[in-house]
């Protein structure tokens, strides 16, 4: 537990630092650093040993993710400043095709880790195709979910304030289900995924998340100075972000059960590796991006 705190207490100032305050790119970097680290530890611990050789093609490629991303958002955000008449940081921006670059990099992706496999089609040296799906899920599909981190923080006005979102949901519902479950808990959820794990505790998580998101509501109204949500906002994020965050948890638990690891990694000093840690912001983040693209940035 002392040693869970004191990451805390090192790695939450820091975060809010790079997400909050310094430039959307910095964001962007640290994204690149985290999902490459993360396709490494979903490799290392699921795409078995034949599967090592998709290992460095698979980290580039998560960490390229979040860079198209940024391409993609960048350019559609120097594009809508310029319609509505205003000045433009990156004005060359403009000028850029507005190519799917998340889309490509996932098909050359898949190409070559397809040609890799057919390549090395035989009994000795062959990939089989759950390392290549595995591959495929790491590579692009986890680094896509963590990512919308990003194009939550690079949203026009306040992405400053929306990336924190699925973080204060998250870790309000972890926080919160932690030590309901130690209190109260008496009925398992999900006992062969993970047994310590009550129904004591993820009610106790829904709680979390709306107090998260509650915490986020007078944040946000300090930080601009105006209404930044609503109580119907707070509960619905907060019970739903939280429902998809626990089961974003219990997913990768249920890679760890089947494959025998006990941690993704050790990075994390009382916590485990970037996937233990952020499991639950991986399905919270894409979720609250979501519902605020079909709500408030659809009109």
């Amino acid at each position: 537990m002392f040693k869970r705190v004191m990451v805390a207490v090192v790695g939450l100032p820091l975060l809010i630092l790079i997400l909050g305050w310094a430039p959307s790119w910095a964001t962007m970097l640290l994204l690149a650093a985290m999902c490459a680290i993360g396709a490494w530890e979903l490799m290392r611990a699921a795409a078995g040993e034949k599967g090592k050789t998709l290992i460095p093609l698979t980290v580039l490629a998560a960490a390229l993710v979040p860079v198209c991303v940024y391409l993609e958002e960048s350019i559609a955000n120097a594009e809508l400043a310029a319609m509505m008449g205003e000045s433009i940081a990156h004005a060359a921006l403009t000028a850029l095709p507005e190519l799917p670059f998340v889309g490509l990099l996932g098909a050359v992706f898949i190409f070559v880790a397809f040609a890799l496999a057919i390549h090395r089609y035989d009994e000795e040296r062959g990939i089989p195709f759950a390392a290549v799906t595995c591959a495929i899920f790491a590579g692009l599909v986890f680094p896509l979910m963590l990512s919308c981190l990003l194009r939550l923080r690079m949203m026009p006005a306040i992405g400053m304030l929306n990336v924190f979102l699925p973080l204060a949901i998250s870790f309000g519902s972890d926080t919160f289900a932690l030590f309901a479950g130690m209190l109260c808990g008496k009925h398992k959820l999900a006992p062969k995924v993970s047994p310590k794990k009550t129904v004591e505790g993820a009610i106790g998580g829904l709680i979390g998340g709306m107090f998260g998101m509650a915490v986020m509501m007078f944040v946000g109204a300090a930080v601009i100075s105006d209404a930044y949500l609503g109580p119907r906002e707070v509960v619905l994020f907060g019970v739903i972000g939280s429902a998809i965050s626990q089961i974003g948890d219990l997913s990768f638990s249920v890679i760890k059960r089947e494959f025998g690891v006990k941690d993704y990694g050790n990075l994390l000093p009382g916590h485990g590796g970037i996937l233990d840690r952020f499991d639950s912001v991986t399905f919270a983040a894409p979720a609250v991006w979501l519902t605020l693209q079909l709500t408030v940035y659809c009109f």
